[in-house]
């Protein structure tokens, strides 16, 4: 046997009918804070300012590499520990 049971209400009819709280007050008060925010951090995307912060990672990534590869060579040709020589 299938029944089927269709109810027509609106989210705060269902919320208060299952006994769940009201969140709209909190939801109100996230959504004023986030706007707050995103007004507080919005010269962070202007396009100066993002390829600013992405030009200085990447030459910090291309340090890190270079000493990275420089000291695995080293390692290879003895000058580190487990080194070519025996």
């Amino acid at each position: 046997m299938k029944v089927m049971v269709e109810v027509e209400c609106t989210p705060v009819e269902a919320r208060t009918f299952l006994g769940l709280p009201d969140v709209s007050t909190l939801n109100d008060h996230m959504v004023a804070e986030m706007q707050k925010r995103m007004d507080a951090n919005m010269a962070a995307l202007a396009p100066e300012e993002l390829m600013k912060n992405w030009m200085a990672f990447g030459q910090g990534a291309q340090e890190h590499f270079r000493k990275l590869m420089t000291a695995a060579a080293g390692a290879g040709m003895g000058g580190g520990p487990g080194g070519g020589k025996t």
